[in-house]
């Protein structure tokens, strides 16, 4: 046993997975409010188990010259990776389905953030034949689709200022549609609740400061600012239970497990 309760959470839910005897590996998406600690989990669970694989939804974020088109076509709020739109959901379901393959090797495409674009294809790494089990983080993976994706009034400022008449939230949830054959494949979720979306806000900004290496400054925390706001409906609606998991983990401030609730 991990002494962790997700962890532990995680590894039965693979356990249960393994012994259904089927022939593909068991698939556990992991969602959850950025800095709720999901890929965190996921990458000490593959570390310590070797023959457990973990991708994440953000590795199949467009590239910046996507998503230029896509702003273009649809809404110039799509130039930022984020919301449903902004994924190729169908290429990681195909990762999902290439690597039931035991005698195949698979791409695994990477995202740099830091770029904000899609790694080279000769920089990816590859796994070779079939893992014993899977696991998938995602902020938004999971997601079901409800009238909160859309409903007025605007709920922050970007919103009221770049998308008044409600299209990039309407083509935001349109672009879900294009995610439930990848839902579907995963089959089993657990989602890392947050208290509220204040420390959610707080968790991204440790993050951004841990990537920078030092305080965010007043402009850092603007342009943060700007960009959660891309996030912020969709992690309220999930908050709220718009989501496919069966496991939610209540956290509290300090990420700290308050109780696992199965529905």
């Amino acid at each position: 046993m991990s002494g962790d309760p997700i962890r532990e959470l995680i590894l039965d839910l693979i356990y249960q997975g393994q012994t259904r005897k089927l022939n593909a590996p068991p698939i556990i998406g992991i969602a959850g409010a950025q800095g709720s600690g999901k890929s965190y989990q996921c990458r000490v669970i593959a570390r310590v188990n070797p023959g457990v694989l973990h991708l994440s939804l953000d590795d199949y974020y467009m590239g910046k010259a996507a998503r230029e088109r896509l702003a273009a076509q649809t809404h110039p709020l799509f130039i930022t990776r984020g919301p449903p739109g902004t994924h190729y959901p169908r290429s990681l379901l195909y990762t999902l389905q290439h690597l039931n393959n035991p005698d195949e090797i698979t791409e695994l495409p990477r995202f740099d953030k830091a770029a904000d674009d899609v790694v080279p294809q000769d920089q990816w790494s590859t796994f070779n034949g079939k893992p014993e089990a899977i696991l998938v983080d995602g902020w938004c993976l999971g997601l079901k689709d409800c009238d909160a994706l859309t409903d007025d009034p605007p709920l922050n400022a970007l919103e009221a200022e770049e998308d008044a008449d409600g299209r990039y939230r309407r083509a935001v949830r349109a672009a879900l549609e294009s995610y439930v054959d990848l839902f579907r494949e995963i089959r089993t979720f657990v989602y890392l609740q947050a208290p509220s979306w204040d420390v959610v806000r707080k968790w991204r900004g440790e993050q951004e400061e841990e990537t920078l290496g030092r305080p965010l400054n007043t402009a850092d925390n603007a342009r943060l600012d700007r960009f959660v706001m891309h996030y912020e409906r969709i992690t309220r609606a999930m908050m709220a239970g718009h989501h496919r998991a069966r496991w939610i983990v209540h956290l509290d401030d300090k990420r700290r497990v308050v109780r696992v609730e199965g529905r």
